[in-house]
């Protein structure tokens, strides 16, 4: 039987995988994912000089307010598109999608390609 532990240190393990990776394709910004049972967020982090350039979560009060009675699917999206539209502000246009231990599907999905149809290139 695996405990808690071990399950939390194998999705460690993978997080850190797929940020290696990142890092070794691209010198760009990254976007980052987290999800949790009833929220998600996205940061787009400077990994060079370790700063968050741009954050969106739907724990905001701007967002709260408009996701009343949504599906987690289409509350990413909002998130995604919020993001997106935050980064153009800060002049951020091209960044890498870091998916974390999360796979790419469902919640995680609808927010990179919300991100990607306001104007973000990854």
């Amino acid at each position: 039987m695996t405990s808690t532990f071990q399950k939390h240190q194998r999705r460690r393990g993978k997080a850190i995988s797929v940020r290696r990776h990142l890092r070794q394709v691209s010198g760009r910004p990254r976007l980052s994912v987290h999800r949790s049972l009833t929220n998600i967020s996205a940061q787009i982090i400077d990994d060079l000089r370790g700063h968050t350039l741009v954050a969106a979560s739907s724990l905001e009060k701007e967002v709260r307010g408009a996701i009343q009675g949504m599906r987690k699917t289409d509350i990413a999206k909002k998130v995604g598109a919020l993001v997106a539209e935050r980064a153009k502000r800060a002049g951020v246009a091209k960044v890498a999608f870091d998916r974390g231990a999360y796979k790419y599907h469902g919640r995680v999905k609808a927010l990179a390609d919300a991100a990607r149809e306001a104007g973000l290139e990854f």
